[in-house]
C-alpha cells in the first residue's frame, strides 16, 4: 500500500452564511484546495468523499456525493459519496479517501460541510440528537448538550471539582480563536466573565457550549508517486482508524470512560509506529470543556481526574504539554457538524508545516485529530507526520 499526503487544502470562514448555500461553500473550500496546490486540477480526482451531518435534515438535500459532484464539475464517471457519522461524518469520509488512496487511488477529493443557519434553535436541537439512540434517549428529549451535562456533573461528584474548574477550556480556545481570521468568535474572555454566563444545561454555561453554524472545508489526498512531484512540505496521514460504541449513556459500563475515543486514537497511533508521547499537538471534538477533558483521559494524556488541573497549569495552551483548539477548537471557531473533521485536519497540518501563525506550537512534527459522533459513539481518529 502507498503512503498517503495531504496535497491540498483550503476552508471557509466558520459563520452564519445567510445568502450562501451548500454548494456556494463546499465550492470556495474546493477552489482554495486546489489553489493550495499548483499543478493538480479537477480532472485528475478520482473521487468524491462528502461529510455531513445534516444536509437532509436542515438543508433538504440527499444524494449530497452526486449533487456536489456535478455542482463542482467534477467527472461524472468517478464515484461520489456522503457519509455520515454524525460530529464524525468528515473525518469518516477522509477515513474512507486515506483506504482508497492507500490501494491506488491516485487522488481524491474529501469536503466536509454544513448550511444549518436560517433554522430555529429547536429545530437544530433536533437534528444533533438524532446523534443519540433515538428510542431511548432522543425520543424522550434529552439532548447532546443535556448529555455532556450529566457527564460533567457525574465527573464533579467522582473527582471533586466545581464548574469553575473546566473555565481553563473555553479560555485557552477562546484566545486561540481570537487570532484566526476563519473563526466564528474571535474575543477572548476570562474566568471571570466564564463563571457570570447564563446557565444552558447545568452544570455548563454559554461560555461553556459551542455553536453549530456554516463552513466547509476541503482536501486533496494523494499517493506517495503524485505527492512527490509538489512543493511545500509533505505531511502524510501516517495512521487512521475508527471505533464505537453504544450511544445510549446508560448502556455503558462507565459513561465517564469514552472507549471508542480510547481505542481509535491508540489503533491510529499503532499504526503510524508512535505512542501519546510523540504527539505534540492535538485537536479533539470539544464543544465543552468536559468533552475535552474526557478525550484526553480516554486518550491517555492524563489519568482520569487530572485533566482539568492540568488544563489550569497551562498545558493545553500553545506551548503545554498538549496543545489543543490551536485554532479555537468548537467553541470558538465554531462546531461545524459533520465538516469539523476536515477543519480539524487542516488546522493541524498548518501546525506542522509552521504555518499557524500567533498560535504555532514549537517544532510540532506529529499530531493527532479526534473527531467523534454523538456523545463519543463514533471515533475516527488521524495522525499527521511531517517528513519534509
Amino acid at each position: 500500500m502507498t503512503n498517503v499526503y495531504i496535497a491540498g487544502m483550503g476552508a471557509t470562514a466558520v459563520g452564519e452564511h445567510y445568502g450562501r448555500d451548500l454548494a456556494d461553500l463546499a465550492s470556495e473550500a474546493a477552489r482554495a484546495a486546489f489553489a493550495s496546490a499548483p499543478g493538480l486540477a479537477p480532472h485528475q480526482i478520482g473521487a468524491l468523499y462528502v461529510g455531513s451531518a445534516y444536509s437532509e435534515e436542515l438543508y433538504g438535500q440527499g444524494q449530497l456525493g452526486a449533487y456536489l459532484a456535478s455542482m463542482l464539475g467534477l467527472s461524472p464517471s468517478i464515484p461520489a459519496f456522503r457519509i455520515e457519522a454524525a460530529g464524525a461524518s468528515s473525518a469518516m469520509a477522509l477515513f474512507q479517501a486515506v483506504q482508497a488512496v492507500q490501494h491506488g487511488l491516485p487522488l481524491a477529493l474529501v469536503i466536509g460541510v454544513e448550511k444549518v443557519t436560517d433554522h430555529l434553535e429547536d429545530v437544530i436541537e433536533a437534528a444533533q440528537a438524532m446523534a443519540a439512540d433515538s428510542n431511548e434517549e432522543a425520543l424522550h428529549g434529552i439532548t447532546l448538550t443535556a448529555q455532556w451535562a450529566m457527564l460533567m456533573r457525574r465527573y464533579m461528584h467522582e473527582y471533586g471539582y466545581t464548574a469553575d474548574a473546566f473555565a481553563p477550556f473555553p479560555i485557552n480556545a477562546h484566545a486561540n480563536g481570537a487570532k484566526n481570521p476563519l473563526a466564528l468568535y474571535r474575543f477572548t474572555i476570562d474566568a471571570n466573565k466564564y463563571r457570570k454566563a447564563a446557565m444552558v444545561a447545568s452544570p455548563l454555561n454559554l461560555l461553556d457550549c459551542s455553536t453549530l453554524a456554516d463552513g466547509a472545508a476541503a482536501l486533496l489526498i494523494a499517493g506517495e508517486q503524485l505527492a512527490r512531484e509538489l512543493d511545500g512540505p509533505r505531511i502524510r496521514i501516517a495512521g487512521a482508524a475508527v471505533a464505537t460504541d453504544t450511544p445510549a449513556l446508560h448502556r455503558r459500563r462507565n459513561p465517564l470512560e469514552l472507549s471508542a475515543a480510547r481505542a481509535s486514537a491508540h489503533i491510529a497511533l499503532g499504526r503510524a509506529h508512535l505512542g501519546v508521547g510523540d504527539v505534540h499537538v492535538w485537536e479533539l471534538t470539544d464543544p465543552h470543556g468536559i468533552a475535552a477533558t474526557l478525550a484526553l483521559e480516554a486518550i491517555g494524556c492524563y489519568e482520569p481526574g487530572t485533566a482539568p488541573r492540568h488544563a489550569a497549569e497551562g498545558a493545553i495552551t500553545p506551548t503545554g504539554k498538549t496543545p489543543i483548539a490551536t485554532a479555537g477548537g468548537y467553541k470558538a471557531r465554531g462546531d461545524v457538524g459533520g465538516a469539523s473533521g476536515v477543519y480539524q485536519i487542516i488546522e493541524l497540518a498548518r501546525q506542522l508545516s509552521g504555518t499557524a501563525g500567533a498560535t504555532q506550537v514549537s517544532n510540532a512534527r506529529v499530531g493527532l485529530a479526534q473527531s467523534l459522533g454523538g456523545i463519543g459513539a463514533t471515533a475516527v481518529s488521524h495522525v499527521l507526520i511531517r517528513e519534509a
